[in-house]
């Protein structure tokens, strides 16, 4: 049984539970391809389920999302083959040299796209993308306020926002992430270290408020989110950075202008083989042309995974951090 480097997790807690262990490669059973994997994403969601907020059987092998070329297919496969490049996410299991996915999870890379690219792009990118086109569906005039504007999904969605003409206001922690965030297109940048955002984001729209605000910061940024919407505006919670949302009354949403609240998640905006194909396609092709920037400059060696986790849970990336086994 040949054996492969992995990222294995036996018990839930801080970042020390993560532990550098030897496991057998996995076999592919039908309807699975085995990947070597060339990069996989960090991600929160593997901090929550690292920590134990989101359940999962124990243990398991932290990450779900990387690229990197198919090794072996399992019986049925017939989309794939060995020495396909791919990128996948919403599997668990890409802390590693090598992972099985499921084959309809698998995503073709357009030619010459850079593996590591691929890998930084799949869930923050379609992640953007379902925020800006299927959750709130941006129109050229519309504001949009969004938080953490220098994160790896705030500074493609700031992007995906500004290219189709709305006007983005981005909250970010430090001058060097509002440098960032206006690179990516923000018309404007907040400081919410130094200012009141709320206050901030009223005065800027001339008292109107903002169309949407994308959220992916929750406890901390919830409530004057609501504050600074229009009447009947909406607010997408899709990530809590800060810990979760008190739970609140629904009347308030009345009296703050009839607005709403949505909390999605990428799983349920790529529900059949196509919409993720098409959605993974526009996503893919616009980092290939060059129109859609991501940053990595976030690269650490798999057996520093606890490192990784230890700098995204404390602010001191931006963009996108990846593992490379």
């Amino acid at each position: 049984m040949m054996s492969m480097k992995a990222i294995q997790i036996a018990h839930t807690g801080g970042p020390e539970v993560l532990d550098f262990v030897d496991l057998p490669i996995p076999t592919p059973k039908a309807g699975e391809a085995l990947i070597k994997v060339h990069a996989s994403g960090v991600n929160f969601i593997d901090i929550y389920l690292r920590e134990g907020r989101y359940k999962i059987p124990l243990p398991f092998v932290n990450g779900q999302e990387a690229a990197g070329i198919v090794e072996a297919v399992g019986e049925g496969v017939t989309e794939f083959q060995p020495g396909d490049a791919v990128a996948w996410c919403n599997v668990v299991g890409t802390y590693a040299e090598y992972a099985v996915a499921p084959a309809d999870k698998l995503v073709p890379l357009p030619e010459g796209i850079d593996l590591r690219l691929a890998a930084a792009v799949m869930l923050q990118g379609m992640t953007a993308h379902y925020l800006v086109h299927s959750t709130f569906p941006l129109k050229k005039g519309d504001t949009a306020l969004v938080h953490a504007a220098a994160g790896g999904v705030g500074l493609l969605l700031t992007q995906m926002a500004t290219q189709i003409g709305a006007r983005v206001i981005a909250t970010v922690s430090t001058e060097e992430k509002a440098k960032l965030a206006r690179e990516a297109g923000a018309a404007e940048t907040i400081l919410y270290t130094q200012e009141d955002f709320e206050a901030r984001t009223r005065e800027l729209t001339e008292g109107r408020g903002v169309d949407v605000v994308y959220d992916s910061v929750g406890k901390t940024t919830f409530e004057k989110s609501l504050n600074v919407l229009r009447p009947r505006g909406l607010v997408a919670l899709f990530g809590a950075s800060s810990g979760a949302v008190p739970p609140f009354d629904l009347i308030e949403l009345s009296g703050k202008g009839s607005l709403y609240v949505t909390r999605p998640t990428l799983k349920h905006y790529v529900l059949t083989r196509e919409e993720l194909l098409s959605r993974a396609k526009d996503v893919l092709e616009a980092v290939n042309s060059g129109r859609l920037k991501v940053r990595t400059e976030h690269d650490y060696p798999l057996a520093q995974a606890a490192q990784a986790h230890l700098d995204l849970e404390g602010r001191k990336t931006t963009g996108k951090v990846l593992l490379i086994p």
